[in-house]
């Protein structure tokens, strides 16, 4: 529970009611309880606002005027953003930090564990290994050697950072991930590949999210890199040597191939590929399962995977494709032809 004064007060928002109203959560507008907050991000919505049982109903100055509701009300001219801070608020796991150490956990000797730091049970920290300030590492952990992990971060279950990993501050990894894995990096020989050892490092910006079962290999020579604010879903794959520009987005089961560089700002809908050795500038959009196999300079929005179609339609449109080289050398022969005359 927390009063609806310091609610508004950690999200910024304006109060309308009662500072000393306790909330106990958040939920939908048809959802909510005479206890929880609601909000509402579209118009759409407003509709609903006068059938909602909900406490407090946060939304824009210019959404109020026209919302019937009775109950108190937070201002904020973003509500989807409130609503974001909000969540981090009632986010109980997120915000516990007791400070002990799992009795089950195996920390190397010479390694620092800060007094409000949490280790679960069975976590491994290697030698040289650097843990900071306030950060939660789940059960099943492993920290490799001479990695680092910045004030605040949250590992959740078994999730291995490699040796000469370096993680920000106030970052989220969530379970399976792997940070610092070898790079697929092999030389063909007579007697079959022969493996390239990978030499660099995986370095992760402050406040960045990564998903589940994702994986980020270390870098050949130098680092792979993850800038301030990336935000990465599930099941993804960053090769050896990408570059993640500030503040990308990447949704889930995207692929990125070595050592491309990916500006700021951009963001990858789910299944997109992106071929290595690449470079894609700020601003950049990409929409589901667009191939990207070049470098691409002006920022706007790409896509280049198929939308669905009804079976037959798909059918007969792939047989059509096939048969357009043909088409285009008989329009071409046609025009020769229309020439000559």
């Amino acid at each position: 529970m927390i009063a609806l004064g310091e609610l508004a007060k950690q999200i910024g928002a304006q109060l309308n009611g009662d500072a000393e109203f306790q909330v106990a959560g958040i939920n939908t507008l048809s959802k909510a309880s005479s206890s929880e907050l609601a909000f509402i991000a579209r118009p759409e919505f407003l509709e609903q606002a006068s059938q909602s049982s909900a406490g407090v109903l946060m939304l824009a100055p210019a959404m109020a005027e026209q919302a019937s509701f009775r109950g108190h009300t937070l201002l904020i001219d973003d509500p989807y953003l409130g609503y974001a801070r909000a969540s981090q608020v009632f986010d109980a796991f997120f915000n516990h930090r007791p400070g002990s150490v799992d009795p089950s956990a195996s920390i190397a000797s010479g390694v620092e564990i800060p007094a409000d730091t949490t280790i679960g049970a069975n976590v491994v920290v290697a030698e040289g290994a650097v843990v900071g300030q306030g950060c939660k590492i789940g059960p099943g952990c492993y920290l490799g050697a001479g990695s680092v992990l910045g004030d605040g971060t949250l590992l959740h279950a078994n999730v291995t950072i490699y040796h000469g990993v370096s993680v920000g501050e106030n970052c989220v990894i969530h379970s399976g991930t792997v940070v610092g894995s070898d790079g697929f990096g092999f030389a063909p020989s007579e007697a079959g590949w022969q493996k390239i050892h990978q030499l660099g490092g995986v370095r992760i910006g402050a406040r960045v999210e990564i998903g589940a079962n994702t994986a980020i290999d270390r870098g050949a020579i130098g680092d792979t890199v993850i800038s301030d604010g990336v935000i990465i879903d599930n099941l993804v794959h960053i090769a050896h040597n990408v570059f993640i520009g500030v503040n990308t987005a990447i949704a889930g089961c995207c692929g990125f191939a070595g050592s491309t560089k990916v500006g700021a700002n951009c963001t990858f809908a789910g299944q997109v590929g992106v071929t290595g050795h690449i470079e894609i500038t700020d601003n950049c959009h990409f929409l589901g399962k667009a191939m990207v196999t070049n470098s691409v300079t002006e920022p706007g929005t790409y896509g280049s995977g198929v939308p669905m179609q009804p079976v037959k339609k798909w059918r007969r449109n792939m047989v059509r494709f096939s048969q357009l080289d043909d088409l285009s050398r008989l329009v071409n022969k046609l025009a020769k032809k229309i020439g000559e005359k």
